[in-house]
């Protein structure tokens, strides 16, 4: 506080040793008045304050730490993240209003060559209460006539991504030619590869001591061009926000990797029965890789802890928690089915009069106002097709004719063949799929399936459109299955 006072005088008896001579104005002297004035501002806001204010990298340091402060630094969930700060708005006037919310350890404001602020800052308070108390009390605080900031919980990112490295390099690789460019880096992570499990994906997530560390980090690296003779790139890796919150307290599911495609299902549900009798409800196993479905997240983390790094048929494997997917009702919604005005509900045999615009009748009416079966997602309708497993057929392979009923449900994924199947198990002949189509308000074709029982003569149409055949066949499928009562889902 004491150099930035004398600095201040300084300057203030250069300019007023230069009026009293009566010279003529010097170019830009309002500006120079302004950042007196500013800093005349600061100067009286440290006497009655007792902080002090340190220039360094680009920014504006106020306190860090406070005046008489003992303890350890608070933790980053006390930084909130002011934006949209006016320019010439500076800590004189920032300070007193964030007070108004608790006690401030830090103030962090960024600053350009011309003494402007950049238009944000970083407030970190002493403890969490405080800097919750001010997003809730000053986010779209109207700082100036029209002029409002933005405050929330401060992202303090000290992860980086870098892509673009040879797929070759080992951990330990890695973090001793980073060390060799920065400072500050803890651990490296590497994500194997699902085809061979010695090779990376090539790319890393580097992790430092703090985010200033990693912001250096990431300028040293962006300038070094190139690493192992290959240019790679490095950006900011995005927050895991599966992997922290309440959203973690939810998880009772188990992803397991690097497994052997010869690895059946129940040696995977005998491994963890190993562990505790009955711990496990569902397993899901795909080619080298397999879903375990837990009635706790305690026990699904338990047997994640467990089991990771364990040998299941020769193949050392990978356990983690599955990650929560947040957007799963946004990924729904967009999928290729048209919904007109109407959300949700399924068809019911019910027998209404012929619908303008469609070139067959009778429909049916659109009645239960609830959408109750769940689509398999390895369902092979539309865009974004699952990987179908298929194995190689060799020309003294044994090949008998199979009847639907000696299949496995895990091997039956789509609506229109469980519908198939179901009518092989009653004695039932195949289902007669009609089709009808009008034109959207958009002018493309939309088409939607009638499914015919013909023994019966029960008649079932969903009440939605779409624009793939598939699309429309599967779902006049699945609703056929939910209103013969037999729930479809994975």
């Amino acid at each position: 506080m004491a150099e930035f006072k004398a600095g201040f005088e300084h300057e203030l008896a250069v300019q007023t040793e230069a009026s009293s001579e009566a010279a003529i104005p010097v170019k830009g002297s309002e500006e120079f008045m302004k950042s007196l004035s500013v800093q005349r501002a600061l100067v009286e806001l440290m006497d009655k304050t007792g902080y002090d204010i340190l220039q360094e990298n680009g920014q504006r340091k106020y306190g860090g730490p406070p005046p008489k402060w003992e303890g350890p630094v608070p933790h980053v969930d006390c930084e909130v993240f002011v934006g949209s700060i006016p320019r010439d708005v500076y800590e004189d006037e920032l300070v007193p209003l964030f007070e108004t919310a608790g006690t401030i350890y830090e103030m962090r404001l960024l600053m350009e060559f011309n003494g402007d602020n950049r238009g944000y800052a970083f407030v970190k308070y002493t403890n969490r209460e405080e800097a919750q108390t001010a997003i809730h009390m000053l986010n779209d605080f109207e700082i100036r006539p029209g002029m409002y900031i933005a405050v929330c919980a401060a992202q303090n990112n000290c992860r980086l991504f870098i892509g673009c490295i040879p797929n070759d390099k080992s951990k330990e690789e890695i973090m001793e030619e980073v060390k060799k460019i920065t400072k500050g880096l803890l651990n490296v992570t590497v994500k194997s590869s699902y085809r061979d499990p010695a090779k990376s994906r090539g790319f890393a997530f580097l992790e430092y001591e703090t985010h200033k560390a990693a912001a250096f980090a990431r300028k040293e690296l962006i300038a070094t061009r190139s690493l192992w003779g290959r240019t790679h790139w490095v950006n900011w890796a995005k927050s895991d926000r599966h992997a922290k919150g309440e959203n973690v307290q939810i998880i009772r599911v188990a992803h397991v990797l690097h497994l052997s495609p010869s690895t059946a299902e129940e040696t995977l549900e005998r491994e963890c029965q190993r562990y505790k009798a009955g711990v496990v409800v569902r397993v899901k196993k795909f080619t080298d890789h397999a879903f375990l479905h837990f009635n706790s997240h305690k026990d699904a983390a338990a047997i994640t802890s467990i089991m990771n790094g364990t040998v299941i048929d020769g193949n050392v494997v990978t356990v983690t928690l599955a990650k929560y997917n947040r957007d799963k009702k946004r990924k729904r919604a967009n999928s290729k089915v048209y919904w007109g005005r109407k959300r949700g509900g399924i068809a019911k045999e019910t027998v209404v009069p012929p619908q303008e615009g469609l070139n067959e009748s009778p429909v049916v009416e659109s009645i239960n106002p609830q959408l109750h079966f769940n689509p398999s997602p390895h369902c092979a309708v539309g865009e974004g097709k699952a990987v179908k497993q298929m194995f190689p057929l060799f020309p003294d392979m044994p090949l008998q004719q199979t009847s639907l009923q000696l299949l496995r449900p895990c091997q039956i994924n789509t609506a229109v063949s469980l519908l198939d199947m179901y009518c092989c198990v009653h004695s039932l002949p195949p289902p007669h799929y009609q089709l009808y189509s009008v034109w959207g308000q958009d002018g493309t074709l939309l088409l939607v399936f009638k499914v015919v029982m013909l023994l019966t003569q029960q008649a079932y149409m969903p009440d939605k459109l779409c624009v793939h055949l598939e699309d429309a066949k599967e779902l006049a499928a699945q609703n056929a299955l939910w209103n013969l009562g037999t729930l479809y889902h994975d």
